[in-house]
């Protein structure tokens, strides 16, 4: 299998073009954990220069080619990953990062998840948070709302996963499980991500735990099946409607360890494992009735997402909204790299800044085109987050930074293949893995830390997944030869 997309020369330039005249001479800037958020849309195939940032403002500095022009990254002064890092780094950059912006030639274009205050006070009275407003994501991504919401949209029951709004105190596991038919639960509440306001509920102490959470809550039956990501692009017609693009969804694995830096949560996805043909159908169908539906209600455009459950009988299951660009965002625009398409990031952007991508296909089109490609075996990408689950810190050692490897032949860590920024340039089916965002051998990575993401493309063999909890021989064999290079150190002093 060749690692690379094809390409349509004529469509990138056309994106490029209506982005750059979007940003209209303002600087784009990037404001996300990782610096070297949106590589995929200015590396790899068919790279558009405008969609590189000018500044990135992260926790986790950017790499060689993936690097924007300007980076102020928490990391480089810390020297530290964790748990606490990865929460608090725009505190710890706030007044560097208020100061760079404030001082740009141009007003800034702040791309980001979602737009808060302090990304507002970052951009200033001249500059623009091209995001989706933080407090209409909280109120669409409440958990315990979103039952209510595909009903709204016109979802069918069949797509929706039994459940309750529970408002005030929560009642006995005994009476919930008569009143769902089901033993093992789930207890949802708030707008947090990550697995965060998230119980499955198996005992009293189960139960007890979910009610300490902030209420109203959203109790569904446990549906057992593979997770999935799915990208989602709402483009506003000019005239009162929207066209809703939906993206080739993915098989999204969860709770897989290995090697001490498996993910304990979720692991990563994997695009390349064909979809039952009318759970596709039936996922496209619902993606089009939430995105319209959002559309007419509150004028949502751009990107979103939906979170699902694949059955093993092969029925698709809604259990979660995204209202914005996220981490999935970044590899799953490889799905529309491998059609000859600029990566719907760029559109998200062009919309939000008052252009239009023209660039796109009909909307029939590409979505006819999403279920011939879901339900194929066809390559697809694929990314495994590494994180460390040791109890002592480490560091990185031995490795040349991001880029391409391999595993050893005698398992005795990871060999160097080549320079790499972009998950086309790793064929996982030999054997590659792109590792990208990785620490540099000085920084101390403490229990919890993330160690990066390992990418790739594959048509199947690749796959570091082989089931929704378990890791295939290859995603083992990577996360054993990378354990290889983790290096006990003392613990840092504290700053």
């Amino acid at each position: 299998m060749s690692p690379q997309a094809p390409l349509d020369t004529g469509l990138a330039e056309a994106a490029d073009h209506a982005l750059e005249g979007a940003l209209d001479g303002r600087v784009l800037v990037s404001a996300e954990r990782f610096c070297a958020s949106m590589r995929t849309l200015y590396t790899g195939p068919a790279p558009l220069a405008s969609a590189r940032p000018k500044v990135a403002v992260g926790c986790y500095p950017g790499w060689g080619g993936a690097a924007p022009d300007t980076v102020c990254a928490a990391e480089t002064r810390t020297r530290m990953r964790g748990p606490e890092q990865r929460h608090t780094w725009m505190q710890t950059v706030d007044t560097e990062a208020s100061a760079l912006l404030h001082a740009l030639a141009a007003p800034p274009v702040i791309a980001a998840w979602y737009a808060t205050d302090r990304l507002r006070r970052w951009a200033g009275s001249g500059g623009t948070v091209a995001a989706v407003d933080g407090r209409m994501r909280a109120e669409v991504e409440d958990k315990a709302s979103f039952d209510a919401l595909l009903q709204a949209a016109g979802v069918p029951s069949r797509t929706r996963i039994p459940c309750l709004r529970v408002e005030g105190r929560m009642p006995g596991l005994p009476g919930l499980r008569r009143r769902l038919g089901a033993r093992r639960l789930v207890v949802q509440a708030g707008a947090d991500s990550g697995g965060r306001g998230t119980v499955f509920v198996d005992t009293d102490a189960d139960l007890a735990h979910a009610a300490a959470m902030d209420g109203p809550y959203k109790v569904a039956v446990f549906v057992e099946g593979w997770s999935s990501n799915i990208t989602v692009l709402t483009v506003p017609d000019g005239c009162g409607g929207v066209s809703v693009y939906v993206d080739r969804p993915s098989h999204k694995a969860v709770g897989v360890p290995a090697a001490g830096i498996g993910p304990g949560k979720s692991a990563g996805n994997d695009w390349s494992r064909p979809w039952p043909a009318q759970a596709a159908a039936d996922l496209v169908d619902a993606a089009v009735r939430v995105g319209e539906h959002l559309w007419h209600t509150r004028r949502m455009a751009g990107l979103f997402g939906l979170d699902a459950l694949l059955t093993g009988d092969g029925r698709v299951q809604l259990n979660e909204i995204n209202l914005r660009n996220q981490g999935t965002t970044e590899v799953s625009a490889v799905n529309q790299q491998l059609r000859g398409l600029p990566p719907f990031t760029t559109a998200h952007l062009t919309i939000l800044l008052g252009g239009r991508p023209d660039w796109l296909p009909a909307v029939d089109d590409f979505n006819q085109a999403t279920l011939r490609a879901a339900t194929r075996p066809e390559p697809g990408p694929f990314y495994l987050k590494l994180r460390h689950h040791g109890d002592q810190p480490v560091r990185l050692t031995g490795l040349r930074g991001p880029g391409v490897y391999r595993p050893a032949p005698d398992g005795a860590g990871l060999v160097w293949v080549r320079p790499g920024t972009h998950p086309t340039q790793a064929d996982a089916d030999r054997g590659e893995a792109l590792l990208a965002s990785l620490p540099a051998e000085d920084v101390v990575c403490l229990p919890g830390a993330e160690l990066g993401t390992a990418e790739g493309l594959t048509t199947g063999p690749g796959s570091p997944f082989t089931s929704p909890h378990q890791l295939s021989g290859p995603g083992c064999d990577l996360l054993t030869a990378l354990a290889a290079h983790l290096t006990p150190t003392a613990f840092p002093l504290q700053r």
